[in-house]
């Protein structure tokens, strides 16, 4: 997916020069990108176009544009300059070395496998080496969610430049992550029992949001989760945050279905692996997916209907649909987070 929140200079075919806009560089500077083959986020290539950065932001995009006398210029010519790339499921700067427990945070603990608030990126490490590979291949901006139990988490978006974590994040937080594709995951014997656990916390948090102060006295019945769990959640119940819900089965998709329309919350389905033969229902309920095309073998059996056509499937019935980096699973899915080009 991209975005105009910068251009990244590409060789045709190949990665020949990478620039890295980031905001220690273009803080109170001009820059133009010059000579190269423009490809807008809408409308036709542009050849021999020119952007304009200027504190940061594209200020002029054109054939035509006038370039500033103080600008720094970066000569594009024979390349292609396009958008930066946003890859919106990673677990970048969360995970170094699968193997080594010291290098993962994208997981919590939780209580009874729910974890709403987890917040992921507090996480983050800032120096981690996988940035700098995602950040030379074109990705200025990615997500990074939360992984395990029945809910996950928080996520958050986060820009690829120099800093500190609090310089990094963008907006958090973005989605509440849940998974309903593996019932043991989740703490329970079956598909079945997982989603009627996840609807008695959905029915939980309402009952909380509605009777906050008999909480606060103890006169409440018990909850499963905890106090600042169901606060997370609210939000979700609200429809106010979206509820990402990792799944691939299209049984499983059309259970998360039913439970966004039960209690009105807005959902984003995330992997999606078969959710080409739900593309009708999926745009008809202007659900979002996240998916890629990385993987061209499934990844269990909940993906036996995988397609790598997926993608172009679910843009045809009409579904919003954002490209993610879906290779591999292990670790290198954190490098290969720079393949969503």
């Amino acid at each position: 997916m991209m975005t105009n929140r910068t251009f990244t200079a590409v060789a045709i075919g190949t990665i020949a020069l990478a620039y890295v806009f980031c905001a220690c560089l273009a803080g109170a500077q001009t820059i133009a990108i010059t000579g190269g083959k423009v490809f807008p986020v809408s409308g036709p290539p542009i050849e021999n176009g020119t952007v304009v950065i200027t504190n940061g932001r594209i200020t002029a995009v054109g054939a035509n544009v006038a370039i500033p006398s103080d600008a720094q210029r970066v000569d594009a010519t024979g390349k292609w300059v396009t958008p930066g790339l946003i890859n919106s499921s990673t677990q970048l700067g969360l995970v170094e070395i699968g193997q080594v427990a010291d290098t993962r945070d994208a997981r919590a603990q939780g209580k009874d496998n729910i974890a709403a608030a987890f917040t992921v990126w507090d996480g983050l490490n800032p120096n981690s080496v996988m940035l700098a590979p995602a950040r030379k291949e074109g990705v200025t901006t990615f997500v990074v969610i939360p992984t395990g139990g029945l809910v996950s988490g928080q996520a958050a978006i986060i820009d690829l430049v120099n800093g500190t974590t609090t310089d990094m994040i963008l907006r958090s937080p973005v989605a509440m992550v849940a998974e309903i594709g593996d019932a043991q995951q989740a703490g329970t014997g079956s598909r079945g029992e997982l989603i009627v656990k996840l609807k008695e916390l959905l029915e939980d948090t309402r009952f909380f949001m509605n009777h906050r102060a008999a909480f606060d006295r103890a006169q409440t019945r018990r909850f499963e989760a905890s106090r600042l769990d169901l606060e997370a959640m609210i939000p979700v119940i609200q429809g106010k945050l979206p509820l990402l819900v990792t799944v691939d089965k299209q049984s499983d998709i059309d259970a998360a279905m039913r439970i966004a329309r039960e209690f009105g919350l807005k959902l984003i389905i995330g992997g999606g692996a078969e959710a080409w033969m739900m593309a009708d229902k999926l745009a008809a309920a202007h659900i979002p997916v996240l998916t890629g095309a990385m993987n061209n073998i499934p990844a269990g059996f909940a993906a036996l209907g995988q397609r790598q056509e997926n993608p172009a499937l679910l843009v045809a019935a009409g579904v919003r649909v954002a490209l993610v980096g879906n290779a591999g699973g292990g670790d290198e899915e954190a490098f290969n987070v720079r393949n969503i080009k």
